[in-house]
């Protein structure tokens, strides 16, 4: 074994939410010591993959694994990653390595309404979350300000302060369509999105690239490498390609160290005063689960038997058509806009909430590899291209998801990867709440496709879903420790100097990307450590 490490604060994964948290805590005087299981990401070296890559919709290309870091990837086939237990797919697709999964995400910054965070009182299904809107409030407008959000106020949450940066202004085909619909009842506005309208932060205005998902060539787009960098400058001691397998506790309950892998399969201890897990919603509860001894059987922080239940995401459905107009959509950020009032009501209690992103991806290389398996070629595929290009819109609905215990993952007993670490079976299934949100997607796609004059229109299947990425809930936040892993303060009831933070611990989806909720909570839970070692 390797010389041990120590810091006041040792944090386990390095994206975005450990990376602001660490930022916060080693400003306000502690050492930290940052824990990652992949590599360091250089985004010049990222953008060069991406422009070689052929599987330009593979969002994982310009992020390749490393041997101790697998992660999971579906194109062109499925590396069986994650071992799909079902009855349904469960796709979910992140990356291991420094700065995290919001290498590649889309940049959307949604807030949960408050009535997300009390649907059991409400509507009566669900969970209420142990805080209230008004308690994660400061949090989200902490976060904003770190991530340089734009947006338009009027269209979002309760704020106590207008956003960092005004809105990025919505291309024309989105002008086009959000006056057709308007009379529908439909809202088509500026989303939220960690993307500067500006120059802020030593970083340039977003310029169009229209390639955010996998990759921003000019860091524009906030992600966690960004995170991650202002923590090392700060003050931060972050270990790249380091593969923690255990989470040690002692018999009294307190957490005496960290065990990790490093690239040559060499041993590391790691000890502090307080640990924080800010792995995503499948990693963190893998470690959990894996941390067990005679004292725990079942894994650390899991004696409510919840680590790894209640998962929960996104699914999505979908139409694409060709307008009566030109719209030209492919030009600025891929997900500027969405339709946002849908969102809440007494519907709820009865089938899912709704929110309709509208694709904004250069849609010509999708439509061109159509056109050519179709037999056109020459004048007439360019004559044809060019009309469908300029007319083509792709909606995507984004359906709630409610926690369900039985929505997990769980250990493989047979099945480890290359470091000896098991592998993880995934237990998924869509409830009938879900399916009957997709008929009501189905309804409001007919309309405003109606509306904009739509030929050629292809639905997606009930209960064939698009998977979203926005991992939530498996180490759920709760005031029992006995239905539950974290408390308010993001402190797990089993251990009093263990932390956990991000997305996993929230009791409730809603139907809005979860990065700033999960990063919201993490600077929360910054606030929770420090006062506890004051």
């Amino acid at each position: 074994m390797a010389d041990a490490l120590n810091a006041d604060v040792v944090v386990i994964g390095a994206g975005i939410a450990g990376s602001l948290a660490a930022l916060k805590m080693v400003k306000a005087g502690v050492s930290v010591l940052m824990l990652d299981s992949g590599p360091v990401i250089k985004r010049d070296e990222a953008v060069e993959l991406f422009r070689q890559s052929p599987l330009k919709g593979d969002f994982t290309e310009p992020y390749p694994p490393k041997p101790w870091a697998p992660q999971p990837k579906f194109q062109p086939k499925d590396n069986n990653y994650l071992i799909q237990k079902g009855p349904d797919l469960y796709a979910a697709q992140y990356l291991r390595g420094v700065g995290g999964t919001t290498w590649h995400w889309a940049g959307q910054a949604f807030r949960l309404l408050p009535n997300d965070m009390k649907i059991k009182t409400l509507y009566g299904i669900g969970r209420d979350w142990p805080i209230s809107y008004d308690d994660l409030e400061p949090y989200y407008t902490e976060a904003e300000i770190q991530m340089g959000v734009s947006g338009d106020d009027a269209l979002d949450s309760p704020r106590s302060q207008p956003y960092p940066l005004p809105g990025i202004p919505l291309p024309y085909g989105f002008d086009r369509m959000s006056k057709r619909i308007a009379k529908l009842g439909y809202v088509l506005g500026i989303g939220p999105q960690a993307r500067n309208s500006i120059p802020y932060d030593g970083r340039p205005a977003c310029c169009g690239n229209n390639n955010c998902m996998p990759v921003c060539p000019i860091d524009a787009q906030y992600h966690g490498g960004i995170s991650a960098r202002k923590a090392i400058e700060a003050g931060v001691r972050v270990i790249a390609n380091a593969v923690v397998y255990k989470i040690e506790a002692s018999d009294s309950g307190e957490i005496v160290a960290v065990h990790y892998l490093d690239a040559d399969k060499v041993t590391h201890k790691v000890t502090g005063k307080r640990f924080v897990l800010t792995a995503n919603g499948i990693e963190s509860p893998k470690l959990l689960l894996m941390s067990t001894s005679e004292k725990y059987p079942d894994g650390i922080a899991n004696s409510s038997g919840m680590v790894g239940r209640n998962l929960m995401d996104h699914p999505g459905t979908s139409v694409e058509f060709y307008a009566d107009e030109p719209v030209y959509f492919g030009r600025g950020p891929m997900r500027p806009g969405s339709i946002n009032n849908l969102r809440d009501g007494e519907f709820r209690s009865d089938r899912s909430a709704l929110r309709i992103d509208v694709a904004n991806t250069s849609p010509v290389r999708y439509l061109t590899e159509r056109l050519v398996r179709q037999g056109y070629y020459g004048k007439a595929l360019n004559d044809k291209l060019a009309f469908q290009s300029e007319r083509y819109i792709q909606l995507k609905c984004l359906l709630e998801m409610l926690p369900e215990p039985e929505n997990r993952v769980v250990l493989s007993k047979t099945e480890k990867d290359e470091w000896g670490i098991p592998r993880l079976e995934v237990h998924y299934k869509f409830p009938e709440y879900v399916h009957r949100g997709y008929d009501q997607s189905m309804l409001d796609f007919q309309k405003i496709v109606k509306e904009m004059g739509g030929t050629e229109v292809v639905y997606s299947k009930r209960g064939v879903y698009d998977n979203n990425q926005h991992i939530t809930g498996t180490m759920i936040m709760g005031s029992d420790p006995k239905d539950s892993v974290v408390d308010g303060d993001c402190r797990t009831h089993d251990h009093p100097n263990l932390f956990i933070a991000g997305t996993g611990i929230m009791p409730s989806a809603s139907t809005v990307n979860s990065t700033l909720s999960g990063t919201a909570l993490a600077l929360r839970m910054a606030d929770a450590v420090l006062k506890s070692l004051a």
